[in-house]
């Protein structure tokens, strides 16, 4: 890839299937440099004709476009499948309201006029509501074209206030909405009156109707001790009530009575008599976060409406220490439900049987992206990735697990020839545990054979994971005649929670021993393919943190490149949006003597003095995750000591800039690292001139 094929990723989200399981409605999202913008598309896919082949594999087929020229998402299907409501944001920014359009094809039309935007639609069982949630503003506050340095100032109780991507969140809590579609879509200016169903200071999340459309179940931190554990409840919604403070809803799972779960997503059984929950099970304290894997669990009911009770304790369904979900991707389906499980690099598809019995549909090198069904005995639409696409929806048949592809929109990537497979790597650390991950290596019709300069890629988290997906990230530095590795060392997720919490407050010990181990190897394995003499390293986030360190400790690399790394544990407890139990529960209690020992022999920071690498640091500046402080100090204290450092910042970008920045910025990123590591890892003739 060069940068400017960033306009070719092309990327689904969840399908939502017709009620007849005929087509889905998908929406498709991809940056477009000409606009500066991302668009999105909705798109109508038949569920029953497979994509045909082309010179570079499936295109979109049958499938096509329901709404173009705005950035429209997230759809959902009415039961009678007449309608598709969907979030449509304009081009030139601004936020996203529902709209309306018909399956079929038409004129989509309006329904809210939130100031602040709608998100997460819902569709009522009867099909004659919408539930949506919206943050509601302080008065005064947030008015369009106001001048914001004229707000009052924000007086700040909890630890909780803002968000990365979103802003100060304490003075605009987000709460579930309904309103009555009209009978007559379009044939009125006027809009829908909604009703706000709660209220109150603290943030409701994830709505779903239950089946009798009389009461939502969501999630929310109501419990009284919020602010020292991270714990998340399930709570009825009663639809026909107004403004129920968030703090007064009924839980269904509840935090007070000593429930340690964190919910993440929660869905109805078809027959109402249970929920699925996705969740994590933070211990009795309610902050054992690392590693903690995400589960699927079922929680019985009693009752319908607004007097449903749980019926018992959820019940885990899937190993504690072994099976680690994708948060968001539930479909109940049968005696079940279907989920991603997080595995080695592969996202797969499994259905979960009311008995725990574990079965895989969709295995790597796929990473599901969201899923539908309508039936146990249909297919389930699926939306993937996998090495040479960014996303294509695919068929996948719930009873056989024969899987077809209905539409894949990398198709135009491809062809450019410029996509290179990564190839599978297996290391062993020095202690013999092994390590997986890629190489990815330049095209050797451009570049030769080989010996290529090599770049270490770490990614950030730490309990994340490298997939199989198409990287942009390596495929561009592949594009530019750079062999790239990159890998899942200890703390990664994807391989268990031991392997996840191997690193827990012993940050820069085993997974330091891992990316080297994955280097060796890789140079190994690729004799006259990798030099290993001529290497550089790069990571952002905890991926900027253990590249850092990792210059703390060896001068072997010929530069670096530092991005919106966690760089000093101390400063950033308390500055960071992520909450002050990240760096405790990671890397320790700097408040003790002992403690501030303990963080020091992990922090790059305090070990900035043995770096002798040339580092280009990388930074948003409204980066609210790892707060922009972390790398201005970094850059500041490497050239003081003489050390070869330069800072790139982008103004207006948060934490997600290589993700979903605008893309202009992630073009000219992509530009200014491709000139760093020429001018220190020159590739090509200019490697020989310089030789």
């Amino acid at each position: 890839m060069i940068p400017a094929d960033l306009d070719l990723l092309r990327s689904p989200g969840a399908p939502a299937l017709l009620p007849d399981g005929s087509a889905a409605v998908v929406a498709v999202v991809g940056p477009d440099s000409a606009v500066d913008a991302y668009r999105g598309e909705l798109w109508l896919v038949p569920v029953g004709d497979a994509a045909p082949e082309g010179a570079h594999g499936p295109g979109t087929g049958a499938a096509r476009r329901l709404t173009h020229g705005h950035r429209d998402t997230a759809p959902q299907v009415s039961p009678d499948g007449r309608w598709v409501a969907f979030c449509r944001a304009p081009l030139t920014g601004g936020p996203a309201q529902a709209h309306l359009v018909p399956a079929a094809g038409g004129e989509p039309v309006r329904l809210t006029d939130a100031p602040l935007g709608v998100s997460d639609l819902r569709l009522s069982p009867d099909g004659t509501r919408l539930a949506y949630l919206a943050r509601v503003p302080e008065e005064g506050r947030y008015v369009t074209g106001g001048d914001p340095s004229a707000e009052p100032p924000r007086h700040v109780t909890t630890f909780r206030y803002r968000m990365d991507g979103v802003g100060f969140v304490h003075d605009r809590p987000q709460h579930v909405h309904v309103l009555t579609l009209p009978a007559d879509p379009g044939a009125s200016d006027a809009l829908p009156e909604p009703t706000a169903l709660t209220s109150g200071a603290w943030d409701v999340t994830d709505p779903a109707w239950l089946p009798d459309g009389d009461a939502l179940v969501a999630t929310c931190t109501r419990h009284a001790g919020r602010e020292h554990d991270v714990r998340r409840d399930v709570v009825l919604v009663p639809a026909g009530e107004r403004g129920t403070d968030a703090a007064a809803l009924v839980a269904l799972t509840d935090a007070d009575a000593g429930s340690p779960l964190q919910v993440g997503t929660v869905r109805p059984a078809a027959d109402g008599t249970a929920l699925w929950l996705q969740a994590r099970d933070l211990g009795p304290d309610g902050h054992d976060t690392v590693a903690a894997l995400t589960g699927l669990f079922r929680l019985p009911l009693t009752g319908t409406g607004a007097a449903t009770r749980a019926a018992g304790a959820p019940e885990r369904l899937t190993d504690p220490e072994s099976v680690d979900l994708s948060d968001g991707v539930l479909v109940p389906l049968g005696d079940g439900a279907l989920v991603a499980v997080e595995e080695r690099g592969a996202v797969t598809l499994a259905h979960v049987a009311a008995d725990g019995t574990l079965r895989t549909l969709l295995d790597a090198p796929h990473v599901v992206l969201n899923a539908d069904a309508v039936a146990a005995s249909g297919p389930a639409v699926v939306s993937a990735a996998h090495p040479t696409s960014s996303g294509a929806l695919l068929r996948v048949d719930v009873a056989t697990g024969d899987v077809s592809t209905l539409a894949d929109w990398s198709a135009p990537l491809r062809a450019t020839g410029r996509v290179r497979r990564p190839v599978d790597l297996v290391a062993t650390s020095p202690d013999g545990y092994p390590v997986h991950g890629w190489v990815v290596t330049p095209d050797p019709e451009r570049w030769g054979a080989g010996p290529h300069p090599t770049l270490l890629m770490i990614h950030g988290g730490p309990f994340a994971q490298y997939t199989h997906a198409l990287f942009d990230e390596a495929q561009v530095l592949a594009g530019a005649g750079y062999a790239v590795v990159l890998g899942n060392p200890r703390g990664s997720a994807g391989f268990g929670r031991e392997h996840g919490r191997a690193i827990r407050r012993a940050f820069g010990t085993v997974d330091t021993d891992d990316v080297l181990a994955l280097l060796d190897a890789a140079v190994t394995q690729h004799p006259g393919v990798l030099d290993g003499e001529r290497v550089g390293v790069l990571g952002g986030s905890y991926g900027g943190y253990l590249t850092a360190w990792l210059t703390t400790r060896t001068d072997r690399f010929a530069a670096a490149v530092v991005e919106r790394g966690f760089l000093d544990p101390v400063s950033f407890t308390g500055s960071a949006d992520i909450g002050w139990w990240f760096g405790l529960e990671y890397v320790g209690d700097h408040a003790t003597p002992e403690g501030l020992a303990a963080v020091a022999a992990q922090s790059p920071m305090a070990h900035v003095g043995q770096v002798r690498t040339p580092t280009l640091v990388i930074h948003s500046e409204q980066d609210w995750r790892c707060p922009v402080e972390q790398g201005q100090r970094w850059f500041v204290e490497l050239r003081r000591r003489g050390v070869e450092a330069e800072l790139l910042l982008f103004p207006g970008e948060g934490h997600e800039l290589t993700r979903s920045g605008r893309p202009q910025h992630r073009v000219s990123r992509f530009e200014h690292l491709l000139a760093w590591w020429g001018r220190h890892l020159p590739v090509g003739s200019a490697a020989r001139t310089r030789g």
